[in-house]
């Protein structure tokens, strides 16, 4: 799993993204992971459903189509539920409470960038 950040233009919006490439890093996700704190995210490629079964907190949800357009947005979704969009081709996760500090709004365009060593 890499790590990167989240930006939106030129501004840094999540500084600790791990991105979830691999069919078995898309397939774990979070699960069996500490909870994500505050400026840390993981971004799951070709996802368009996520669920939070067998995770024991609540996420926030943004789903981003091919070119990084938030399509839609999901504030604290609760343990054991699903959400998903079908327009998007890969899902943000995000500590609860997140999309609403940031200013996120459906329609912007966010990009991944890896963090250099």
């Amino acid at each position: 799993m890499k790590l990167g950040a989240i930006y939106c233009q030129d501004q840094c919006l999540v500084p600790r993204v791990w991105r979830a490439i691999s069919p078995w890093e898309r397939t774990r996700g979070l699960l069996g992971r500490p909870a994500l704190q505050a400026g840390e995210g993981m971004l799951i490629d070709a996802c368009r459903l996520v669920h939070t079964v067998g995770i024991g907190y609540p996420l926030d949800l943004a789903f981003l189509d091919s070119r990084g357009q938030v399509r839609k947005m999901v504030k604290g979704l609760a343990p054991s539920r699903l959400a998903g969009s079908l327009p998007a081709s890969s899902t943000l996760e995000l500590a609860p409470g997140t999309l609403a500090g940031i200013d996120l709004k459906e329609g912007d365009y966010l990009r991944w960038q890896e963090v250099c060593a």
